[in-house]
């Protein structure tokens, strides 16, 4: 009789250890997307580093400041906020030039903002990039 009840009570442990976690993943999801605490802008000009940072044909995404930005073939910068459209999250992974959301696998092209893979359906929010100094700068006034 003994075994029964403790088996039962991690069972019982096991299930509810999982349930915080899941519910972080779904607060994730919506942060920024309903007015959440992201940003999907900068609200200023923010320097993000070395103009050659960037390659031609490439991108370069800086994270703590939700900003893809990449270099055309041309050379000519564009810059794009890494907030996904469709709920709101941080994208935070960059392959080659196709940034990936890990909410819901929505995927865009860093180079033109464009989605690529469902389930957004709006575009990245470009913004203003330029150079000052030899540094990348985006956002209002760039």
């Amino acid at each position: 009789m003994s075994a029964r009840p403790s088996a039962t009570r991690r069972t019982v442990l096991r299930g509810a250890a999982l349930t915080p976690v899941a519910g972080l993943g779904l607060a994730a999801c919506g942060a920024g997307g309903d007015g959440g605490a992201a940003p999907a802008t900068p609200t200023a000009p923010v320097s993000l580093g070395a103009e050659s940072e960037v390659p031609k044909g490439g991108a370069k995404l800086y994270r703590d400041e939700n900003v893809v930005v990449s270099r055309t073939a041309d050379g000519s910068l564009k810059a794009y906020s890494t907030i996904c459209t469709h709920a709101g999250c941080a994208i935070d992974k960059l392959s080659g030039t196709t940034l990936v959301c890990p909410c819901h696998g929505s995927q865009f092209d860093a180079v033109s903002g464009k989605v690529v893979q469902a389930p957004a359906t709006e575009p990245l929010h470009e913004l203003s990039v330029g150079v000052k100094n030899g540094r990348i700068v985006a956002g209002p006034a760039a």
